[in-house]
């Protein structure tokens, strides 16, 4: 081959791969914003309600983009001392669901975790089976158990009854979460000298914090959203917002539904910033124990 073939053929232009045409995925995209529909539409029509007016919220047609915009409803419901009373019974019964409930499940997963023990697996087994029983189910013997004690119409009553409902889960829950802290943490602080609640308190609960948020993330709503049994064992006055709102604005004959829809968007924001704030820690919580080690 001469020098000059080798540069004409070293010169030629290459070719270059033809690109594909990117493929359009329609029907996934398509179940995505049908989803996304079905799951939003409710909250945009429950904000679009309360900010109508009272005279144009029975229109018909109704109107999806209001041509007045009120926020009378939200302050008076910001304003009504009641309903203040109320956010504070439900403040505390939640509170204090969640810090009885992680006082609990962190002992009792961590027990299940890393002891071994007679009766562990059957103990475990019974904790997952009580989740299968509908607590609805239980709220006859629970309130004729309360009221035999004179229990009724009293917090006591919802927060036992709330947490004895979130502990199965918050305890599998932190139980999984704890399988994947290697064992080798707690020989290494026994040998530095630390004593197992010293290393229960000092080691793994600091890096147990994403499953303790999540579980008492959990129980905070358990207690938070609960309308069956807050209705049932509490009278007005330790009512929480749930079963109090629906008595406040819905009657038999009608139903005040911008300030209703005013209230449950305030009752829904506090859970929906927590999420948002803390879902970092909930989501390591709650796949923590997916995969172990």
């Amino acid at each position: 081959m001469t020098p000059t073939t080798a540069v004409a053929e070293n010169t030629a232009p290459s070719r270059t791969p033809r690109r594909r045409p990117r493929k359009l995925h329609v029907g996934p995209w398509t179940a995505v914003v049908a989803f996304g529909l079905f799951a939003f539409a409710p909250i945009y029509w429950l904000l679009v309600t309360s900010i109508t007016p009272d005279d144009k919220v029975y229109q018909y047609p109704p109107s999806l983009f209001p041509d007045t915009v009120t926020f009378s409803h939200y302050i008076t419901v910001v304003t009504d001392p009641q309903i203040l009373g109320w956010l504070g019974n439900t403040v505390f019964v939640a509170g204090v669901t969640a810090i009885l409930s992680l006082a609990v499940c962190m002992y009792m997963g961590y027990s299940i975790s890393k002891f071994r023990y007679r009766g562990r697996q059957a103990l475990l087994y019974f904790v997952l089976s009580s989740q299968m029983i509908p607590s609805a189910l239980l709220l006859v013997t629970l309130y004729t158990l309360f009221s035999s004690l004179g229990l009724v119409n009293s917090y006591f009553a919802l927060i036992v009854s709330f947490t004895t409902f979130t502990l199965p889960l918050c305890v599998w829950m932190l139980k999984g979460f704890f399988d994947t802290l290697p064992d080798d943490l707690i020989e290494a602080a026994a040998i530095d000298g630390a004593s197992r609640w010293r290393t229960f308190h000092a080691v793994i609960l600091p890096l147990a914090a994403p499953g303790l948020v999540a579980a008492g993330l959990f129980a905070f709503m358990r207690g938070w959203n609960d309308f069956i049994f807050a209705l049932t064992l509490t009278g007005p006055a330790r009512r929480t917002l749930p079963p109090a709102l629906v008595g406040r604005y819905m009657g038999q004959s009608s139903t005040d539904w911008p300030e209703l829809m005013a209230a449950s968007f305030l009752v829904a924001l506090p859970v929906a910033v927590a999420f948002i704030l803390l879902q970092r820690f909930l989501v390591g919580g709650i796949t923590g124990g997916a995969v172990k080690g």
